[in-house]
């Protein structure tokens, strides 16, 4: 297999995976909606980062400890499950109060972008699934001759490319509802339904095993 075959066959696979409704779809979604578009991209932001971490770290062999150590995946796991956990619960608790969202309340403005970027990157560093998939498959696509930590950063900008472009897609589409879905009582169900979303990305974390 090419360098070029190898991109777009695995082009082919990310691009099933992105658009597959997951907790990044249901955390851009929620935040666009309710904290608007600078804040979802934030979000987005932070999730590409991650990706282009988790991208890194397998062509330089490291993320292998996930599948190689069960203690480090342990530890990865639930760390992953206590974060999404406790974001679920927060949105739940926010629910409860007349403010849907933090990022939508007063303050500096780098602190909602700020925190949003962490909610995406976290979120999907602290899953060891991610991880798992990188190390699965990123090396099925590595062509011979071509330095493994180039292609792996490459192979994990197509993905990066793909999930923005959804990205713009879903935060575009909220921007047309976006006026009647900031309403009060709107924003505590959507608050409501992401936050169980996440808790039971959460709770499927706990349960699912190495």
């Amino acid at each position: 297999m090419d360098v070029y075959g190898a991109i777009a066959s695995f082009a082919a696979i990310v691009a099933l995976l992105t658009l597959t409704p997951g907790l990044d779809t249901a955390l851009i979604l929620r935040t666009s909606l309710l904290a608007g578009r600078r804040s979802a991209w934030a979000v987005v932001l932070g999730i590409q980062a991650s990706i282009l971490l988790w991208g890194l770290l397998t062509a330089a062999g490291l993320s292998a400890l996930l599948t190689a150590s069960q203690t480090a995946y342990e530890v990865v796991r639930w760390a992953g499950v206590a974060y999404l956990v406790w974001m679920g619960g927060r949105m739940l608790w926010q629910s409860r109060t007349s403010r849907a969202d933090d990022d939508a309340s007063p303050g500096p403005p780098d602190a909602g972008w700020g925190r949003a970027f962490r909610r995406g990157l976290l979120s999907n560093l602290l899953n060891p699934k991610v991880g798992a998939f990188y190390v699965a498959v990123l090396p099925q696509f590595m062509p011979q001759g071509v330095p493994h930590a180039v292609m792996g950063v490459l192979l994990a900008g197509v993905h990066v490319c793909e999930v923005l472009v959804w990205s713009a897609v879903l935060i575009g589409f909220t921007g047309i509802l976006r006026g009647w879905l900031r309403r009060p009582s709107v924003k505590r169900g959507l608050d409501r339904l992401t936050g169980l979303v996440v808790i039971g990305f959460g709770l499927r974390l706990a349960t699912q095993q190495s």
